[in-house]
């Protein structure tokens, strides 16, 4: 009889585990396909950002020509040649993403060949403004079909997005049934292992008068099992303990870390010099209440705006002669300073204050990230001899 249980039992653990691998197999399949899915979702939102960062670069640069062609300024020759390099570099990535689908690549395509003939454009009106040849200029401006060239590129951006939107929700919905067909499988094998298990829990209570034989060795056991459980628990309070005084140094290490922040930014706030910290890109994200009070702008005006808006150096060169890099970006890409170099801050009103900038990048490890400006304010110069006194 308990030969014969214990086989029943057995048959009974063996169906179990067999509808465990079943559930175990299929919700691994099923969570397989929701994370492909998942992942081209991500794919799909990649793409959909990739052209629209193409659209937003071209009308960037569209917006920087028509300036450099007025203004001649070395400032919006880089910033168009910048939008320039960014719609290829965003191109090359969205058709990067979709080579492997022929319909999206295709339109991808297009989209590149309707681009560089515009960048063709931008490059032949660039090069007679920098030849001084405003005849070819107008010439070439009054010619162009920009606005039905960027609309082309839009509207083939348009439906590459609107394909992608379509792929979007098909992927969507496909990863909702794939979610809602691993749960109704994952219950459904709970259901059968918990009507197994009561089939041999069962069969299990019928056998337990057999195995009241072996209650005096298991109570030695578990007698054995206690003292084990006291010695381990002695050893968890230990490491317990040693564990709160790590966390306490922790705490105190970082709490100091906080005071000599928060010191730091005191001390900067307190500096009589204007103090700006920058970005890579050139933008501010910090200044000091000296920057403030010269420029009359609240810090919610200046932080992610560009360093121009209101620190121009003096030296800087004008028309065809300008570098073709700014200063500041080249120490920034070098990792050098510059420092003691004229310049000027214009205030809200448009008010122009003489100064000496200083520029020191921050690093990273070896990798510059961005820098801190100083600004010290230049001194009226005094007259030699003043007017009123007898020169000799």
């Amino acid at each position: 009889m308990q030969d014969r249980t214990i086989r029943r039992v057995v048959v009974f653990f063996f169906v179990i585990a067999a509808v465990l691998v079943g559930v175990a197999v299929q919700a691994v399949r099923n969570i397989g396909q929701s994370i492909a899915s998942g992942d081209w979702v991500n794919h799909t939102h990649s793409v959909i950002l990739e052209t629209e960062a193409v659209r937003s670069a071209l009308l960037v640069g569209e917006g920087a020509l028509h300036t450099y062609v007025l203004t001649g300024d070395a400032r919006d020759l880089g910033a168009c040649r910048e939008a320039l390099s960014n719609v290829s570099e965003n191109l090359d990535i969205a058709k990067a993403l979709t080579r492997y689908e022929p319909a999206q690549n295709g339109q991808m395509i297009q989209i590149e060949s309707l681009a560089n003939q515009r960048a063709d454009f931008f490059q032949g009106v660039m090069a007679a403004r920098q030849a001084g040849n405003m005849e070819t200029v107008r010439a070439m401006l009054s010619a162009d079909a920009g606005g039905t060239a960027i609309r082309d590129i839009q509207r083939k951006i348009d439906n590459l997005k609107n394909d992608e939107l379509a792929l979007l929700t098909e992927r969507d919905t496909a990863s909702y049934l794939h979610a809602q067909t691993t749960r109704w499988t994952v219950w459904t094998g709970v259901v059968l292992d918990g009507l197994l298990l009561a089939g041999a829990v069962w069969l299990i209570r019928d056998d337990l008068a057999a195995r009241r034989r072996a209650n005096a060795a298991l109570q030695q056991a578990n007698d054995q099992l206690e003292a084990k459980v006291r010695a381990r628990t002695g050893e968890l309070g230990s490491a317990n303990a040693r564990l709160s005084t790590e966390n306490l140094e922790r705490q105190w290490a970082n709490q100091a870390l906080e005071h000599q922040l928060r010191y730091n930014h005191l001390i900067v706030d307190s500096i009589n010099d204007l103090v700006l910290v920058l970005t890579k890109a050139r933008n501010i994200s910090r200044v000091n209440p000296a920057v403030v009070r010269l420029t009359g702008r609240e810090p919610a005006e200046l932080v992610n705006q560009p360093l121009s808006l209101i620190v121009r150096l003096a030296a800087a060169r004008q028309g065809a002669e300008a570098p073709l890099r700014d200063p500041i970006a080249q120490a920034l890409s070098d990792g050098r300073d510059l420092r003691d170099q004229a310049a000027v801050v214009e205030d809200k009103r448009g008010r122009q204050t003489p100064v000496r900038f200083s520029l020191f990048p921050l690093r990273d490890q070896d990798k510059v990230v961005g820098g801190v400006v100083t600004l010290q304010i230049t001194p009226p110069k005094a007259d030699a001899t003043p007017e009123n006194e007898p020169s000799g």
